[in-house]
């Protein structure tokens, strides 16, 4: 139990134990034990080799304990503050490449965990923080479970993103809880729940308020000897066969809409032991183990596995210890859609924004789709109220003097840019970080006319801002580590993604987005459907084609981002044609595509011999400027390359990046 409550408990050493790095087990005066896991050395729990290893024999002991009668309860906690566990230890996968031995390794925690689940006292799990993967299987073997009704409380499984699904009966116990729907579709989107929506699922039974009340709560589940009931029966009755079979082909045809087969084969491969053994949740929970280890050594597996550790790394980049900065209050000038959906994920993070442009006729518009964000994104009426009232209009600029960070976003014009700054600069505190959210002009031109042109960085972000996790954050001639340093920081304050690149043309993202696009175009100019092209992209694994991709990014920047990098849109092609007739995309509701309610009207692609091929086509220009912009120190690494490619375009995460794709040969 957490130290704090030590008072309460003693310590009985067990014969035949090996000694323990990994949990501890305590029982008290009324012989509830209390099992701990504290995984040494690290900031979070996971359930690493060790972990599993030495709960395997503690298992035979709590059994021992129980039948002699000298526990009458199992209470399983996190020491950490940060939570219950969060997995596995992903950094073992790459070493469990033999299918052999990690079939027996899972055999061996699927037994460990149904003898736990078979205790003849009360097992109860108290939750903080977060408990995912492995740690809400190890939950869910568990009779009762207690979590913390906080922001803080995060439920669910993520596996799906590492290519892979949950392989510890997590399925299985899943569905005997929540029932196929809400279980299968936890487990197809990878979604966090929090403790509210855990509760509703019937993945949790009860919640408390405070961490301090699980300990209390835990020792009445105990007491009480409280068993989580199964889903309701109208449930289970969709596990019926035919029921089932049919529920499993809806749920196949969802998820290829999102995650083609031959890309992510694991949410498919998750269907598929639905379909065969979900009508029995025991058989549904072994069945994972060889589906399991087949997707664990697949080239999807280990591309992803590599995707989210340079995702990690990524969240080292800020300034850290004494140094790092807090961030309190942003001021945006420009209140355009960059602009204003800058300002309006920067209240949703918490923070004051002041938003500025020239009247309250350009800046009403912004607080409208501010105000729809947070509806769509917060859950009670006071959060979108309290962030409704973060966000404040600002057409003279009031809020420069406070702001810890200054923002432009307007359009791409050099001499306003100019202005802007050289004005900020002359209101704002010496200490607040100005930064440019220009896509393609180079900062050193920006900074000309400025007194301390090394307080300039650009924090370049992705539309749209509240789904594209990277910003780049842009290094002049002029800057030091700290400015990038602090960039960085707030960049990761406000949760996004920083990938930290060198003020040139196009910077990364349009660097190697542009030539794609642009070939794109020339293709469909040559006679190729826009369809077609479309479809090969999406074949190849790109979430959205290089023609949609133009209309959401609109023809009359893509036009201005061309000629920055020299590559200007020839008069006589179709996107000049259409940029002449105002038709500049989704923005405008005609480009390329006529857009409705946001969406392209498409036709349907004609027959095609080889869309994959034609896809990898495409993409030759993406992965040649993506060589280019590491041989120019563009950017730092291969690795950061394709971290902030996949990131700013979306570029196949399966595939592990451009650069990655090309040297596996797949592109």
């Amino acid at each position: 139990m957490s130290l704090h409550h030590a008072q309460y408990v003693a310590e009985l050493p067990q014969p035949g134990l090996p000694p323990l790095t990994q949990w501890r087990l305590f029982v008290d005066i009324e012989k509830i034990a209390w099992l701990t896991i504290d995984t040494p050395g690290a900031a979070v729990n996971t359930l690493s080799r060790q972990a599993i290893a030495e709960l395997e024999t503690l298992t035979p002991a709590l059994e021992s304990l129980a039948a002699e009668g000298r526990i009458i309860g199992v209470v399983l906690q996190s020491e950490k503050a940060s939570g219950f566990i969060a997995g596995a230890d992903i950094t073992e996968f790459d070493a469990m490449s033999d299918p052999a031995v990690l079939v027996q390794a899972l055999n061996r925690t699927h037994t460990t965990f149904e003898r736990l689940e078979k205790l003849k006292v009360p097992l109860v799990c108290a939750i903080h923080g977060f408990a995912l993967g492995g740690g809400l299987e190890i939950a869910l073997a568990c009779h009762w479970r207690i979590a913390v009704d906080d922001p803080a409380t995060k439920i669910g499984f993520p596996e799906v993103k590492l290519g892979i699904f949950p392989g510890f009966g997590g399925t299985g116990r899943s569905i005997r809880q929540a029932g196929p729907i809400d279980a299968m579709q936890l487990m197809l989107t990878g979604r966090f729940l929090s403790g509210k929506a855990a509760k509703r699922m019937g993945l949790v039974d009860k919640l408390v308020r405070h961490r301090d009340m699980l300990h209390w709560e835990a020792r009445r589940a105990v007491l009480s000897k409280l068993q989580s009931p199964p889903a309701p029966l109208w449930k289970r009755a969709l596990l019926i066969g035919p029921i089932r079979k049919r529920l499993a082909e809806k749920l196949r045809t969802e998820t290829s809409k999102k995650a083609r087969a031959e890309h992510y084969p694991a949410p498919h491969a998750l269907i598929d032991l639905f379909a065969e053994k979900g009508g029995n949740w025991k058989q549904m929970s072994r069945g994972e183990i060889p589906a399991f280890s087949r997707l664990l050594g697949s080239d999807t597996a280990r591309q992803l596995r590599r995707v989210f550790f340079l995702s990690e790394g990524l969240k080292k980049q800020g300034l850290r210890g004494k140094e790092k900065p807090e961030f309190r209050r942003v001021h945006v000038v420009g209140a355009g859609v960059m602009g204003g959906d800058i300002a309006a994920w920067c209240a949703l993070r918490g923070f004051g924004v002041t938003l500025q442009d020239l009247d309250m006729a350009r800046i009403s518009p912004a607080l409208e789709r501010a105000k729809a964000l947070f509806k769509k994104r917060l859950k009670s009426r006071a959060e979108v109220d309290a962030a409704v009232l973060r966000l404040t209009a600002d057409p003279e600029g009031k809020g420069l003097a406070r702001a810890d960070v200054v923002i432009e976003a307007v359009v791409e014009k050099l001499e306003i840019k100019q202005q802007i700054f050289r004005a900020a600069e002359a209101r704002c505190r010496p200490d607040a970080i100005l930064a440019s959210n220009t896509s393609s002009i180079p900062l050193e031109r920006i900074a000309e006319g400025l007194a301390q042109p090394n307080r300039l960085i650009g924090l370049h972000f992705f539309n749209p801002v509240a789904q594209l996790p990277l910003v780049e954050v842009i290094r002049s001639n002029f800057n030091d580590d700290r400015a990038i340093g602090m960039g960085a920081s707030f960049a990761l304050a406000i949760g996004k993604s920083p990938v930290i690149v060198r003020s040139a043309p196009g910077f990364l993202v349009n660097r190697v987005l542009m030539p794609y696009m642009l070939a794109a175009v020339r293709m469909v100019d040559a006679g190729t459907p826009r369809e077609i092209v479309d479809a090969a992209a999406e074949a190849f694994g790109m979430p959205m084609g290089p023609i949609e991709l133009m209309d959401t990014v609109g023809l009359d920047v893509g036009k201005f981002v061309a000629e920055e990098l020299g590559q200007p849109v020839p008069p006589s092609s179709d996107m000049a044609r259409l940029i002449a007739e105002g038709k500049l995309g989704r923005k405008t509701g005609a480009g390329f595509y006529a857009w409705v309610d946001g969406k392209p009207v498409k036709a349907e692609p004609p027959p095609h011999p080889d869309l994959a091929g034609l896809g990898r086509q495409l993409v030759q220009p993406l992965v040649d400027a993506a060589e280019a912009a590491v041989a120019d120190g563009i950017v730092g690494s291969r690795d950061l390359a394709d971290i902030g490619i996949i990131l700013g375009t979306g570029f196949a995460p399966f595939l592990g990046g451009p650069l990655a794709a090309r040297a596996s040969g797949r592109a």
